[in-house]
């Protein structure tokens, strides 16, 4: 995605919007009749020289799927009940579409597909009742089904995939290329010809070249061999190759970097605010190296004054140039376990632009009043210049304020009152958070250590309060710029977050009942106290972690807007990302704002520059950073799949974290998730309970519910579908007896 600058570039955007709204309202005219090409060139007096704009109005009311032209050459509107959205296939040949602002997704028979692929744009027409099939009409009349959730696709806009990841099968004179996402619905075939030398069990790229139909399979031919799919070392870049995630910066990019100094050059200190005297420090994990924000705290006239620093990168990344538009392109840095894909280059992200102890290095910084209740009564934003004294990690400053360890504190014997401020001030703000009603989610993230290029240990992260100290401060300043822009009526960009469906706070409400816990919530409206609430309650017992999981899968995704909404999960009506400039691009984008407004520079065709151009790029953005969290998922799971390799036929511990009609998942201690089959509980005959969300056993009543601690075994593993099989473990001679009993469980 590019886009341009410049106020000529936005009026020539603003103009062909105009045209278009025209061509449209025309073909939406109650007295207008099918035209051809040339009859609207007539009708509308289009000169020569306007033709091809014509002509890309057309192309792109049809790509927007506002229009169609017929067979004779004839452009009519679409029909009313169409809707675009984007197409999931499943294995079983249905599918489902998801249409942006439609909050539940549509369901789509095998044969009404018309050949969607996964990942398709396509038009869609809502069935009525009449033309559903006969289970799911008397679902749809019983109310079991709320929504006329069914569909058929009746036009592929634009093919979602161009490619494909996977593994090779080689047969004699052709292959197939088995895809690691399981959504798509069929193998790739691959002609002899094409295969580009793979062998068996290589995972590849496959280049689609046919999405197949009803009879044939989808083909394609091989553009990539990644490397033996058992190999730990292909496991990542397979992944980004899946998702499309720039791995390599184009030539350009490096050709871009030779303009970046590797130093401050004096002359820019003369116009910024100069806060090299002031006790400044970093505070990142151990094995950080792109340092974008360092903290300065200390009291004054009865105020404690907190700055906020945050690495100037859009000094150096400047609008519309390669490296601009390469960080847009890959919209934030990915940490994929122990591999990091930047956004910016090293020399960037670890060097100039990096918050390094010891170096001048320019920032943009929120220095904020902060009284004793908490409150930030007054800000200043401005460009300024710092230079760290220290750079701490978390554990160090834990070992401080938590621990009070003495060989910590005896090192750092000059910062500990620093710190001790810092600890007392961010109470304060949590505080402030907390009696407003922020959702504050504390359970256990995974910790995944790979040395030599393999998993050596997996285990709950430990989450320290000198990483809630960070976050305290990074909150206030996005809150506080947030505010500040809102107020002064610019386009900028904002986080936001919805609140959560009624629907789904009614189920969670159904599941915590299981374990105890209630929350107050009205079937329209829910106050992000009551979760608050919930998450306080469960604090410190033994399904916290599970709850807390359960609760965060009920909230919507937060996202990027030109509109600011507010945050619900934060329970604040002003939120931005500023903080983090080196690994995300929209924090890079309010920069350029923000610094162009400081210096009166943010005219009237700026401002109709950014507001031509932010929305798109929020959405990218919220898009890219979606793909990142994609990708982060998969490559966690891959490692966790390739550790548990390890430990087939050992015993854990675990606790059921959830259940449907085919079995039940485990999450370990270790935060590894497995799966047990219900085909695999041999001591009855188990059905599944959906008003209980339990498995229940027919004959002994053994019921397994989410919470329940169970004792399982590692059954097997499988990297190709990134699975973990569990079986639950019997006492001694339990499990053969009870295989009797399954199969004449069957047999009544």
């Amino acid at each position: 995605m590019q886009y341009e600058i410049g106020a000529e570039q936005v009026e020539k955007t603003e103009l062909f919007e105009e045209r278009k709204k025209i061509i449209y309202d025309l073909m939406c005219d109650s007295k207008y009749k099918p035209l051809k090409y040339k009859e609207i060139v007539y009708l509308l007096q289009v000169p020569e020289e306007d033709r091809p704009e014509l002509s890309a109005i057309l192309d792109r009311l049809i790509y927007e799927g506002k229009i169609e032209k017929k067979e004779n050459g004839r452009y009519v509107k679409t029909a009313d009940e169409l809707l675009e959205g984007t197409f999931i296939s499943n294995k079983k040949g249905f599918g489902f579409v998801r249409v942006d602002g439609i909050d539940y997704d549509f369901f789509i028979p095998a044969n009404k597909t018309r050949g969607a692929f996964h990942d398709d744009k396509v038009l869609i027409r809502p069935l009525d009742e009449s033309e559903m099939y006969g289970e799911r009409r008397n679902r749809r009349r019983s109310g079991t089904v709320k929504k006329l959730s069914e569909a058929s696709v009746e036009k592929i806009l634009e093919r979602g995939l161009k490619t494909v990841v996977g593994v090779y099968q080689k047969n004699k004179k052709f292959g197939f290329v088995i895809p690691d996402n399981s959504r798509i619905d069929s193998d790739i075939f691959i002609p002899g010809r094409f295969e580009n030398g793979a062998k068996s069990g290589d995972r590849v790229v496959a280049e689609l070249t046919s999405y197949g139909d009803k009879v044939r399979s989808a083909e394609g031919k091989i553009i990539e061999v990644i490397g033996d799919y058992t190999d730990p070392l292909t496991d990542v870049l397979s992944v980004v190759r899946e998702l499309k995630i720039p791995y390599e910066f184009p030539e350009e990019v490096t050709a871009d970097l030779k303009r970046i100094p590797d130093e401050v050059d004096p002359r820019e200190l003369a116009t910024r605010t100069d806060l090299r005297d002031l006790v400044t420090v970093t505070i990142d994990g151990e094995d950080a190296k792109d340092l974008d924000d360092a903290i300065t705290l200390y009291e004054e006239n009865g105020m404690y004054k907190l700055g906020v620093h945050i690495a100037d990168v859009s000094h150096y990344v400047t609008e519309n140039s390669p490296l601009d538009k390469e960080a847009l392109n890959r919209g934030t840095s990915c940490y994929l376990v122990d591999k990091v894909i930047p956004m910016l280059p090293e020399k960037l992200s670890n060097g100039i632009c990096s918050l390094n102890a010891g170096k001048d290095r320019l920032t943009l910084s929120c220095l904020m009043d902060i009284d004793k209740n908490g409150n930030i009564v007054s800000h200043k934003i401005c460009e300024s210049v710092i230079n760290v004294n220290e750079r701490m990690t978390y554990t160090a400053v834990s070992a401080i304020v938590e621990d009070r360890d003495p060989e910590t504190m005896e090192r750092y014997s000059e910062l500990v009152p620093l710190f001790d401020l810092m600890l007392e001030v961010s109470d304060l703000l949590r505080e402030k958070r907390r009696q407003r009603g922020s959702i504050d989610f504390d359970f256990d993230e995974s910790k995944i250590v790979v040395e030599d290029g393999k998993v050596s240990y997996i285990g709950a992260y430990e989450r320290r309060r000198s990483n809630g100290i960070i976050e305290d401060f990074m909150l206030a300043a996005n809150e506080t710029i947030a505010e500040d822009y809102f107020w002064q009526e610019l386009p900028f960009e904002y986080r936001v977050h919805e609140a959560p469906d009624a629907e789904k706070v009614k189920q969670l409400g159904v599941l915590i009942s299981k374990f105890g816990f209630y929350f107050k919530a009205s079937r329209d409206n829910v106050h992000p106290k009551e979760f608050q609430k919930l998450i306080d309650s469960i604090s410190g017992s033994e399904c916290e972690n599970l709850v807390s999981r359960m609760t965060l899968r009920t909230m919507k995704q937060a996202k990027y807007s030109t509109e600011c909404t507010g945050h619900f999960g934060l329970a604040c009506r002003y939120y931005c990302h500023f903080t983090s400039p080196i690994r995300r691009y929209p924090d890079l984008m309010i920069h350029r704002i923000i610094k162009e407004n400081i210096r009166g520079k943010l005219n009237d065709n700026r401002q109709k520059h950014y507001n031509a151009i932010l929305p798109k790029i929020c959405d990218d953005n919220s898009k890219k950073e979606r793909r990142a969290e994609s990708a982060e998922r998969e490559v966690e799971k891959l490692k966790k799949v390739e550790y548990m390799s390890e430990h087939v036929g050992e015993v854990f511990q675990g606790v059921i974290s959830g259940v449907n009609n085919r079995g039940i998942f485990v999450e370990l201690e270790n935060t590894v998730e497995g799966f047990v089959s219900v085909a695999d509980m041999y001591d009855d005959f188990y059905c599944y309970s959906e008003e209980e969300y339990a498995m229940i056993g027919e004959t002994g009543h053994n019921k397994y519910s989410i919470g329940d601690k169970v004792t399982v075994k590692v059954a097997k593993t499988d990297k190709l579908t990134k699975s973990i099989d569990f079986v639950i473990k019997m006492k001694e001679g339990e499990e053969s007896h009870g295989k009797g009993k399954r199969r004449q469980a069957h047999r009544k």
